[in-house]
């Protein structure tokens, strides 16, 4: 799946020179339903995706199940997926694409769920959307470098013995 929408992805930009996130997310959408229906298996898997586009201060994002996050003075800005995967779903809708006026220290993030369904921890729970919310809001002041340390090295110590289940990863920019 990963394979296919990565492919899905880079066509719609390049063979029909999208550039607005909500558009690309349906031509993908597109693309990755007609190549699963020349398969002889019914293909019902799809993928979760948040995709924005930054230029100067004016960001624009479209999400297929994946929210992106601002932090801003020590608050989070929740701008909202579609809840809806890339891949066949039933009654699909177009993407939205919203569109963010950026200030001067904004950290944006985006990430799959990887993260938050890790089980882990003393009692082996997942690690939650709550905790995550507080772990970014706990490393603000630290570079984007350092940042990436202690959440990779959070994550680590979560998990602990336990197995990683899924894909985790998370995109850090600050604005400045």
């Amino acid at each position: 799946m990963s394979v296919v929408c990565n492919n899905a992805l880079n066509r719609s930009v390049r063979e029909y020179s999208l550039s607005d996130p909500g558009k690309i997310l349906i031509k993908t959408r597109e693309i990755v339903v007609e190549e699963f229906q020349k398969s002889d298996e019914d293909v019902q898997d799809g993928m979760d995706i948040a995709l924005c586009s930054i230029e100067k201060y004016d960001l624009q994002y479209a999400g297929a199940n994946n929210p992106l996050w601002i932090i801003r003075e020590g608050k989070i800005i929740e701008i909202k997926a579609n809840k809806q995967p890339i891949g066949k779903f039933e009654n699909p809708l177009p993407y939205t694409t919203h569109s963010f006026k950026l200030q001067k220290d904004d950290s944006i993030y985006i990430f799959t769920d990887g993260f938050v369904d890790q089980f882990g921890g003393e009692k082996g729970k997942k690690f939650k959307t709550k905790a995550f919310r507080d772990l970014l809001l706990s490393v603000q002041e630290k570079p984007m470098k350092e940042q990436e340390i202690f959440i990779n090295n959070s994550f680590e110590t979560w998990r602990g013995d336990l197995e990683q289940l899924d894909d985790v990863c998370l995109i850090g920019i600050k604005i400045l």
